[in-house]
């Protein structure tokens, strides 16, 4: 599908904002950029680059977007993770050149990645990913950069709605996240949850179910006994692989091979 057959579909389901990835090519992405606004006029935008962009790249796609009156609300780790300086001189002409803030993702692997971003203002927001911190990790991060003054962005993988009503629910309960970003789960193809929280376009629903009260399928996964090494690559071809693949991964137990039931 078009990336403007997407910006008028999720304009109809009540969206507002959207998150764009680019990165991969200058002008390509600014022709995404132009055909998004013609259908979806009103959208606010988020650019995620997923380190795709040199420093030098990045700035001038904000150049272009000034001249097409666009202010993306968030530019999302617009260098390579490691290029600390890039990040640095793009979040200080963004924000004071074009009134945009960068977000930290990959570049904030650990709390010591925080600290830095921090210390050096390196970008103005971080964005907490449980899978790629952990639970505990983010609950540090968190109060390290709510201290400081930064805002926090909330994000995920690839993730099911299992993953993501856990994120969820540590939003919702904190309440100190200004970015948003738990839509993954609407780009599947399959849901293998059962229960949860409930989406309407951009809104999400949570019960007072125990836990998060989400529940997987179960009478459509089955487990064998034939363990496979952790650095050997898993087969996640369907979305429930993915899920118990991600469900066993986060808990330290043996992966195994997962299969369907056949019926």
């Amino acid at each position: 599908m078009e990336a403007s057959e997407l910006a008028s579909k999720y304009r109809k389901q009540g969206f507002k904002t959207l998150k764009l990835k680019v990165g991969k090519n200058l002008n390509g992405d600014i022709e995404v950029l132009q055909s998004i606004r013609a259908a979806h006029p009103d959208c606010l935008f988020i650019l995620d680059a997923n380190e795709g962009y040199t420093a030098n790249e990045a700035i001038k796609v904000l150049e272009k977007l000034h001249e097409m009156d666009v202010i993306p609300v968030l530019f999302e780790q617009p260098v390579h993770r490691d290029d600390w300086e890039g990040l640095g001189h793009v979040s200080q002409i963004a924000k004071d050149k074009y009134g945009v803030s960068v977000a930290a993702d990959e570049s904030c692997r650990s709390l010591v990645d925080a600290k830095k971003i921090v210390q050096e203002s390196l970008a103005d927001v971080i964005n907490i990913k449980l899978a790629k911190v952990g639970v505990l990790g983010a609950l540090e991060i968190i109060d390290l950069v709510r201290s400081s003054g930064l805002n926090l962005m909330i994000g995920g993988m690839v993730e099911t709605r299992l993953a993501m009503g856990f994120a969820g629910h540590l939003a919702a309960g904190l309440g100190c996240f200004k970015f948003i970003d738990l839509d993954t789960p609407l780009l599947l193809a399959e849901d293998p949850v059962f229960g949860g929280y409930e989406a309407s376009g951009p809104d999400y629903s949570f019960s007072n179910a125990r836990g998060h009260g989400g529940f997987l399928h179960w009478e459509n996964i089955a487990w064998t006994h034939s363990p496979i090494p952790m650095s050997q690559p898993f087969d996640m071809g369907t979305p429930r692989q993915r899920l118990v693949a991600e469900l066993v991964q986060s808990s330290g137990l043996s992966l195994t091979t997962v299969n369907p039931i056949s019926s």
